[in-house]
């Protein structure tokens, strides 16, 4: 039985919070490319090892920046996590990432990402014991974009579709996904095997991104950059068959403004997330959140189930 939770007013208070330490390094560098992250890191007070996130920021592979979401790091690094916010090859810029660009480079675009993500990952696994981070909880999140490269970068094989070099340890798995109005290319990529707990949020009106399954910025099946995608919905949906742990919150009747939500006012809820993967919780949620927008037309409010 799913459990659907209607909220009508989610204001969530949040302290102003400031990270322990920031170290800004370089994780990646070739003769044409160097990309950089910011580590959160919260304050030490034993030898335990401290759980990681690792954060991409959104933008359409063409524009963001990995320090858009400050108050998000230094907020889980008060809170005694570890985050990683990093940057990525911008594949997009210059380019048409919508209906009229070319399908083939879409997907090159997210799979540069994704390898870059691994990169970053790999990283932080050759260093964890210079940062007293733990390798075997690491979280994976991201905003539109990003949360594009965090599903493709937990469900892909990075041995078949990581551009650079085969370097994550075997088996690895991330411990889980956080994402904001992201999507995958192909469902059936999550199993039961690979299945990880996630937290998403998504408006289910949004046009560049699909809520559930369908065309990436609402493109005809026509255009040069029609691409088919399954959002948080659909994935909601497909965890749910797969008895696999998942919380979602849909703003009814939202677009893709709300992609940042979870980074942005519900921060508590990422770290209400985190606590309960590392504490072996079982759930499955939908909350749904009124975004104020009316029906077309009709002057009520948009209903969602």
């Amino acid at each position: 039985m799913k459990k659907i939770i209607f909220l009508l007013f989610a204001i969530l208070p949040f302290h102003n919070t400031q990270a322990q330490e920031i170290k800004t390094m370089t994780y990646f560098q070739n003769d044409t490319l160097k990309l950089d992250l910011d580590l959160y890191l919260p304050q030490k007070k034993t030898n335990e090892k401290i759980p990681l996130i690792i954060f991409a920021f959104g933008g359409g592979f063409s524009g963001g920046e990995r320090t858009s979401e400050k108050d998000f790091g230094m907020f889980m690094a008060k809170n005694g996590y570890a985050v990683a916010s990093i940057s990525y090859s911008l594949y997009m810029k210059g380019k048409d990432f919508g209906c009229k660009g070319t399908l083939t480079e879409k997907i090159k675009a997210i799979q540069i990402g994704v390898s870059d993500m691994w990169q970053a990952t790999s990283f932080l696994i050759e260093n964890a014991n210079k940062y007293n981070l733990d390798t075997s909880k690491i979280f994976i999140s991201g905003i539109s974009a990003g949360a594009e490269i965090g599903f493709h970068a937990s469900f892909w094989d990075y041995k078949l579709m990581n551009l650079y070099k085969n370097n994550l340890p075997e088996n690895f798995k991330y411990k889980g996904f956080i994402g904001g109005s992201g999507a995958i290319q192909d469902i059936n990529l999550i199993t039961k095997e690979k299945a990880i707990p996630m937290l998403l949020a998504h408006g289910n009106n949004d046009d560049t991104v699909p809520y559930a399954a369908g065309s990436h910025r609402s493109c005809p099946t026509n255009a040069s950059g029609w691409l088919i995608l399954f959002g948080s919905y659909a994935v909601y949906n497909h965890m749910h068959d797969l008895h696999k742990d998942i919380e979602l919150i849909t703003f009814c009747g939202g677009g893709h403004e709300f992609s940042g939500y979870l980074f942005h006012d519900g921060k508590q809820y990422v770290l209400d997330f985190v606590n309960d993967v590392l504490k072996g919780k079982k759930f499955e949620s939908h909350l749904i959140i009124p975004s104020g927008k009316k029906g077309p037309g009709s002057g009520k409010y948009l209903f969602c189930e």
